[in-house]
């Protein structure tokens, strides 16, 4: 029943237009079709006019309303130690782009109006003026110039890469459909090899069981970083096109398959330190869940989030992941947390090509003397 409501009211609707179609023509022969036309202009130029002041005012006034919640704005001042560069070049370029954004629609709309089509109106032929071509011309050269040069500058050195002998943390980051697979080094503070050859039900990234530097490296489900500490993260993808997207910290890189990309930044805000900025602003102190009033406000359930910034499949939005910036000590008690992946899931199975060899990353077996019961041993004196 209700689709043929539906179906009814779209008949309906089809009939009403087409006679106000067929109204407008007999309302044109009736008056005559040049005082139509001109009536049509003039009517049209007005209504364009007033969608400029509507548009102009809707676009500063969302944007004033949103600017804590833009990115680079309010309370979202780039957490690491490069943004600032990045979002100094975005804010130019919007000044810029700005201007010549309210400029170019305020005449549009003013021409459509001024020079509408009327009785008496005859429109002038001027086949070129040199001032005018020379000055649109050289004014946003001039412009770009200094944005692309300034870009340049800003990219040449965000994009640097890291020094062999500098201090840094490597962390891999493997996306596919639809999730990341994030690999840590251990104690040797270095990423073992990798070979897609290897792929396979019980190595999802193809790591190189006989590469040594594999036997410590861990995975995690979420990126925890450092505060402080320079991060160099190594992006590469297993399938399809993506991207290594953290918006808090101005890091955006793709994922290529076979085309390994990196991104070096350093995180200058823990998660806590940014909570913290955030309460600072009425819109950060609403409830996060609306239907819990009570509950917890938006500033407390922040998180700083890893995303796919690549439209790579119908399961795109699952593609997101927390990041934890913490203290180096919390970081440190974290890492002793993680068990290394060879060792949970790989060591002296089928898939291990050191199954029933001795290595020296296997836990030191301890065996207990069960036929002493109770035995105490005698207090040495301390001199």
């Amino acid at each position: 029943m209700t689709t043929l409501i539906v179906v009814l009211c779209i008949i309906l609707a089809v009939i009403v237009f087409l006679q106000i179609g067929k109204l407008t023509e007999l309302t044109a022969k009736i008056r005559g079709e040049k005082n139509a036309q001109y009536a049509s202009n003039r009517w049209n130029s007005v209504l364009g006019m007033i969608f400029m002041i509507v548009f102009l005012l809707y676009c500063i006034i969302s944007a004033y309303d949103m600017k804590n919640y833009m990115l680079g704005f309010g309370p979202h001042s780039a957490a690491s130690e490069h943004g600032g560069a990045l979002d100094s070049v975005f804010k130019i370029t919007l000044f810029f782009t700005g201007i010549v954004f309210v400029i170019t629609h305020v005449l549009l709309f003013w021409f459509t109006y001024k020079y509408h089509g009327k009785e008496g109106s005859k429109a002038k032929f001027i086949s070129h003026d040199n001032k005018l071509e020379v000055i649109w011309t050289a004014v946003p050269a001039i412009v770009m110039t200094f944005l692309v040069v300034g870009g340049l500058n800003a990219w040449n050195k965000v994009m640097v890469d890291v020094k062999p002998d500098e201090k840094v943390l490597e962390v891999e980051a493997t996306a596919y459909q639809f999730a990341w697979t994030l690999r840590y080094p251990g104690a040797d503070g270095l990423l073992g090899t990798k070979n897609y050859k290897l792929i396979g039900g019980s190595n999802d990234i193809g790591q190189d069981w006989t590469d040594s530097k594999n036997y410590d490296d861990f995975k995690a489900d979420k990126l925890v970083l450092p505060v402080g500490q320079k991060v160099r993260i190594r992006i590469v993808a297993r399938d399809v096109l993506h991207n290594f997207y953290l918006p808090q910290f101005r890091v955006k890189m793709d994922a290529v398959p076979g085309m390994p990309t990196y991104f070096v930044f350093t995180p200058v805000k823990t998660t806590e330190e940014y909570r913290a900025e955030l309460k600072k602003y009425p819109e950060y102190n609403e409830p996060s869940d609306p239907k819990d009033p009570n509950g917890k406000k938006k500033w407390e359930t922040f998180e700083y989030e890893l995303a796919c910034a690549e439209l790579c499949g119908n399961g795109h939005f699952s593609m997101r992941r927390e990041v934890k910036i913490v203290s180096q000590e919390e970081y440190n008690k974290w890492v002793s947390e993680q068990k290394s992946f060879y060792l949970t899931s790989i060591r002296n199975t089928d898939d291990d090509p050191n199954k029933g060899k001795k290595l020296a990353i296997d836990p030191v077996e301890t065996v207990k003397d069960t036929t002493k019961v109770n035995v105490v041993e005698p207090v040495k004196e301390i001199k």
